[in-house]
């Protein structure tokens, strides 16, 4: 049976957590998850106090701490594993989102030889990823920029949705209806106070739910007094932007 004892093992500052994700796939032995927005240790026994996903943390929320917990035990932490893989089907096993980790995309130079006669259709996308609520408001290409909000159904309407609203624009992705919408705000809110926006760009579709995201932006952007230029842009489902709304 599992003993207690004195020894390091994981503790995470949820005050600090954004859910990211990023700790998740860094944890070979699978002991993190992201529960309800949070990353959480979900069992004492899976975890080694090693600290491997310390350096992961976007947000240093993670540390290594000595204290009263289970032992590390290596034969329940292989079981743990191999259920999850044979749960998935997959190989090798994925605890989380290994794509979650950011990037930043250099715009290609005319002198690539990209243009758009030779390419029109060549993706304005700048950085990775695009999901809001795996960007935590410290990330580097949304300090003081433009920022582009869109309902994630507008890219299937719009056929022009790379070159008309992209470009030039740090891209937030998110659902007013389906997704958290007080996480959303709560992330979007700390954005608009962290990383400073030039500008918020909502682009939405014309269906009663999707208006939800202006409602979201408009709340986060109180928080700033309403300094920061807000356009909101209706999209048909037909792809075409009605004007006037």
């Amino acid at each position: 049976m599992t003993t207690k004892s004195i020894r390091k093992i994981v503790r995470i500052d949820e005050e600090k957590c954004d859910g990211c994700g990023v700790c998740v796939p860094a944890c070979a032995e699978g002991a993190l998850q992201i529960i309800n927005g949070k990353a959480k240790l979900i069992s004492e026994v899976y975890c080694d106090g090693l600290g491997v996903c310390l350096g992961e943390c976007p947000q240093e929320a993670i540390n290594i701490e000595e204290r009263e917990a289970y032992e590390f035990d290596e034969e329940a932490t292989n079981i743990h594993i191999g259920a999850k893989q044979e749960a998935t089907n997959t190989e090798p096993v994925s605890h989380g989102c290994p794509g979650a980790a950011m990037r930043q995309f250099e715009k290609a130079p005319a002198s690539a030889g990209i243009s758009e006669e030779t390419s029109p259709h060549r993706s304005m996308l700048a950085q990775w990823p695009v999901q809001l609520t795996l960007i935590p408001p410290s990330a580097p290409f949304l300090q003081e920029a433009d920022i582009l909000l869109a309902a994630d159904c507008v890219p299937f309407a719009h056929a022009n949705f790379h070159k008309d609203f992209i470009e030039d624009h740090a891209l937030l992705v998110a659902c007013p209806k389906l997704d958290n919408f007080q996480a959303h705000l709560t992330k979007l809110t700390d954005i608009v106070l962290q990383a400073r926006p030039r500008s918020l760009t909502v682009v939405h579709m014309e269906v009663p739910c999707c208006s939800g995201l202006v409602q979201m932006a408009e709340q986060a952007l109180s928080a700033r007094g309403g300094d920061i230029p807000c356009k909101d842009v209706t999209i048909s489902l037909r792809g075409t932007e009605i004007v006037g709304q």
